[in-house]
């Protein structure tokens, strides 16, 4: 079992920069590809970016690209979300995931462990 926990959410403005954390235990998280997902009220869950579990492939939606950025530490089990020009529709829960085979995927049924979201919301 692999638990994963998020943090970092909280209030920000519509220009401005959070950081997401998300702290894996359990497994061995250098093991895992990861993935960040968003699901707004009444939405689907939706993919953010992924990163291979070296840190050399990272995707993103086209949503988010180049102004969010994942990255990770297999030192401390941790994943980033470092997400800058903050826009209202970045407004949702925000919920890390791990993959324990084959690369990053941008598809929720592709992971199997989740953590529990953390708030994310964006005033214009």
């Amino acid at each position: 079992q692999v638990q994963l926990v998020e943090s970092g959410g909280g209030l920000a403005q519509a220009g401005g920069s959070l950081r997401l954390s998300c702290v894996a235990s359990g497994r061995t998280f250098s093991n895992y590809a990861m993935g960040w997902f968003r699901q707004a009220p009444g939405k689907e869950r939706k993919f953010v970016a992924t990163i291979s579990r070296s840190a050399g492939d990272t995707y993103y939606a086209d949503s988010v690209k180049g102004r969010f950025t994942i990255s990770r530490d297999n030192a401390k089990n941790t994943v980033y979300l470092e997400m800058n020009s903050l826009k209202p529709e970045d407004t949702a829960v925000y919920y890390c995931a791990a993959r324990t085979w084959g690369s990053g995927s941008a598809k929720p049924n592709g992971y199997d462990y989740w953590g529990q979201g953390t708030q994310v919301t964006v005033s214009s």
